[in-house]
Order: structure tokens, then C-alpha cells, then sequence
């Protein structure tokens, strides 16, 4: 073990001599030689968007450090807090991930001001970005291979197991698994959470990967590799605010060029949802809300009418823009039985309203019941993407500019900040997403 240490020791040292071409990766020059042990098994060192990856510091350093920073909900009426942590350990089919980018989404919302209840103390976050710095011991290879240490990556929230009834089916939005333990328990799939105070080594619950911390373990079915082209703040939106937004638009509404889609509520994931429509062909799309900070946004995302539900009907304004017919797709994007109710108004005869805004446990929507049976009304729940299948096409999306990044996020936030930005988000202030940029 010490001679393999000394040796790959010598052989980062000495590499730096030579002039190697800027797109070669060394370690694959290391790998080919010499074995690499424990944490530093592969890829010791690989070239990222800007220099020096931290993994490639790992390699040359001698491992990762004891501890790190995870900010922690405990009770309702009490602000996030910033602890020391014990650095979490992957087990199999998991990925120690180095955060650097977590959005801040109104799901985490729910839970600080107990409208959604879930296991506490807890750390929340469950849209990253970040660096691969250690697999779990007996992950296969095709995943090593897939997500090489080192390698940039973004995470989404709906974590699947990749085996169970519906994951096998494809099906990975229904996974057993992650409803089971992760939502119901505030842990992975052994049962078991993988965050531990470090004063006291007690246990603290994760929300999805618990992604507001210096380090998440993830499963690796939710990983996607991110390319240099795509920071990695901005990309953090990709695994909840785009990733929700995508699997309404394809799975439960399934638009299809010259479609008119209308979306009530345009905050993080309503004006992702309104660029998907876009980028799939919609002909009328309408943004719906009470801001009007908001709505001028939305005609950046692809509105082509914007209709404020402050001021005027917009169950009748939609039938005035579409001719009395009402839309094909009506998307409820902020979990309110008011709005549930506009979207159900909104849709033609035939026509799909889809569901993707949580609200308070125990809310209830309603519909008129005659309608919904003579004018074959459908009515869809979504609760975001595939993300096997998903994931790898939003990062394509972003990476060629139909989705635009950039515009969506219109905040960023100080790690030190987290408790901040949700009272900011609960305000009402922030227009789009934002996002808690983790160094």
C-alpha cells in the first residue's frame, strides 16, 4: 500500500514536467500503470471547465477531509442552521458528490413551514451540481465507468432504485423505493441515513440527497454527467425546476407541435415549463400569474400572451385568447386549490390538465363533475422526469441553447446565506429560480 502511495505520488509530481496536449486527461496515463487505491481509484486527475478539478486535489493531497457543512432544518419557527458534519459514505450504487450548486425550490418550502411534514432534523436540497469524488464500495463497473471520479455531474431529485415493480418498467418517476424510504423516512434504501452530526454523531434526516451541504451521497441512477460547457450554478435548476417541468410536457401532457398550453403559476418550474413548450412546437402558449415582474419574464421563455389572474378572469381570458375553445394543455404550477380549479376550466373538451404544484398535506381540489365526464376531461398528476432517460436529454437541451439557463436563474445565494434565500423565496421575491452556490 505505502509503495503504491509513493508511486502515484511520484507520478503527479513528475507529470507536471511534461507538456501534455490540454484535452489529454493524465489519468488515464496513471490508471494504465499503476492501480489506485481506496478513494483515489480512478481518473486521479481530470480536466473540468475551470483548471484543477477538486478531485484532482484529492489525488495529489492524500484524501478527503473528516468533516464539512450541511445546513439543517430542525422545527418549524426556527431558522436553517449551518453544523459540522461527518463526511457522509456512499454505500453500493451510490456517489459521494462534492455540491456546488443547489436550487432553492418552494418543495423545501413546503417542508420548513410544515405544510409537507418530514423527518427532522434534516438537511434539505435536492437539485445539485457537483464533482464525483468517491464510489460506494462494490459499485459495478459500468457505473464507474459512467461517472469516473472526477467527473461533473448533475443530480435530480426523484433518486430511482433502478430494480422495483415500476423502475423495471421504465417507470422511474414511481420508484417504490424512494417513496418508501426516502419521503416516508428521510433515508436511502438500506433504511439508513448517511448524515451524522459531528458533535454528537447523532443522526440527521436527508430530503431526496440533502443536496444543502458541502457533500450529498446520491444514487447514481439520478446522476447525469454535465459537460464543461454548462456552470455549474445555473445547471443546479436541471434536477427539479427543468427536470418537474420536463416530465409534465412529455409523459403527462405529451404536447405536440401546434398545441396551445397554457401555464398558471411562472416561477421556477412554470417558466421551464413554458420553454419546453416552446422548444416542442407549441403554438399559443399563455403564462398566467399575479406578478407582473414575472409575466414580462415569461415572454422571454416563449409566451405568446400573458394573462394577470390579479387583475382579470383567467379562466375567461383563456377562452377569449383561444376563441371561447380553451387550451390543450392547462399546467398547474403552484399548488393552490384555486389555481387547481382554473386549470380544470381552462382546457378544451378533450383537453389534459396537468398537476405539478405540491401544496399543503391534506389539500383538496375540485372539479365539476359533469363536465369532467361529458367533455372527457383528463386530469394528470406529474411529479417530474424519468431520470434515466431524462436527465442525459436536459443536459443535451442546455448544452445546445433550446433551454436557456441562464434567464431562469435570477438569484444566487452565499452558502452562508441558505436561510435567506428561503425567506426571500417565501416573500415572493425571487422572479425564476435561485440558486445556493456551495465552495
Amino acid at each position: 500500500m505505502a509503495t503504491s502511495l509513493l508511486r502515484r505520488t511520484s507520478i503527479i509530481n513528475n507529470a507536471r514536467r511534461f507538456k501534455f496536449p490540454s484535452s489529454w486527461c493524465l489519468s488515464e496515463l496513471l490508471t494504465e500503470h499503476f492501480p489506485i487505491d481506496n478513494a483515489v481509484n480512478e481518473n486521479a486527475i481530470h480536466r473540468v471547465s475551470k483548471g484543477i478539478s477538486f478531485y484532482s486535489q484529492v489525488a495529489s493531497g492524500g484524501g478527503l477531509p473528516s468533516s464539512m457543512r450541511g445546513a439543517v432544518f430542525w422545527e418549524k419557527g426556527k431558522p436553517l442552521s449551518i453544523e459540522e458534519f461527518h463526511i457522509p459514505r456512499p454505500k453500493a450504487g451510490e456517489v459521494l458528490v462534492k455540491t456546488k450548486g443547489c436550487g432553492v425550490c418552494r418543495s423545501d418550502l413546503h417542508v420548513i413551514k410544515d405544510e409537507n411534514p418530514f423527518s427532522s432534523p434534516c438537511v434539505l436540497g435536492h437539485e445539485i451540481t457537483g464533482e464525483v469524488v468517491e464510489h460506494g464500495p462494490l459499485t459495478d463497473n459500468k457505473t464507474k465507468e459512467r461517472l469516473p471520479i472526477g467527473s461533473r455531474v448533475v443530480g435530480s431529485f426523484h433518486m430511482p432504485c433502478g430494480t422495483c415493480f415500476y423502475c423495471s418498467k421504465g417507470h422511474d418517476d414511481l420508484c417504490e423505493q424512494f417513496f418508501a424510504y426516502n419521503k416516508a423516512k428521510g433515508t436511502l434504501y438500506d433504511g439508513e441515513t448517511r448524515l451524522f452530526l459531528r458533535s454528537s454523531g447523532k443522526p440527521v434526516y436527508m430530503y431526496c440527497m440533502g443536496g444543502l451541504a458541502e457533500y450529498c451521497v446520491v444514487l447514481a441512477n439520478a446522476l447525469a454527467v454535465l459537460p464543461n460547457l454548462l456552470p455549474y450554478t445555473e445547471s443546479a435548476i436541471l434536477g427539479c425546476a427543468v427536470f418537474t417541468a420536463y416530465g409534465a410536457m412529455t409523459h403527462a401532457a405529451k404536447v405536440r407541435p401546434g398545441d396551445s398550453v397554457a401555464v398558471i403559476g411562472t416561477g421556477g418550474v412554470g417558466s421551464s415549463c413554458l420553454q419546453i413548450a416552446r422548444a416542442f412546437g407549441a403554438f399559443e402558449i399563455i403564462a398566467v400569474d399575479i406578478q407582473d415582474d414575472k409575466l414580462d419574464q415569461a415572454k422571454t421563455f416563449g409566451a405568446t400572451h400573458t394573462v394577470n389572474a390579479a387583475r382579470e378572469d383567467p379562466v375567461g381570458k383563456i377562452m377569449e385568447i383561444t376563441g371561447g375553445k380553451g387550451v390543450d394543455v392547462a399546467v398547474e404550477a403552484l399548488g393552490k386549490p384555486q389555481t387547481f380549479s382554473q386549470c380544470t376550466q381552462s382546457v378544451k373538451d378533450g383537453g389534459k390538465a396537468v398537476m405539478i404544484g405540491l401544496t399543503q398535506a391534506g389539500a383538496v381540489g375540485q372539479i365539476e363533475i359533469n363536465r369532467l365526464v361529458r367533455r372527457k376531461i383528463k386530469i394528470i398528476g406529474s411529479y417530474g422526469g424519468r431520470a434515466r432517460q431524462d436527465l442525459p436529454k436536459l443536459v443535451r437541451l442546455a448544452e445546445t441553447g433550446v433551454f436557456n439557463l441562464s434567464n431562469t436563474v435570477s438569484r444566487r445565494y452565499n452558502f452562508e446565506e441558505v436561510d435567506k434565500a428561503f425567506a426571500d423565496l417565501n416573500q415572493g421575491k425571487i422572479v425564476g429560480r435561485a440558486v445556493i452556490e456551495i465552495r
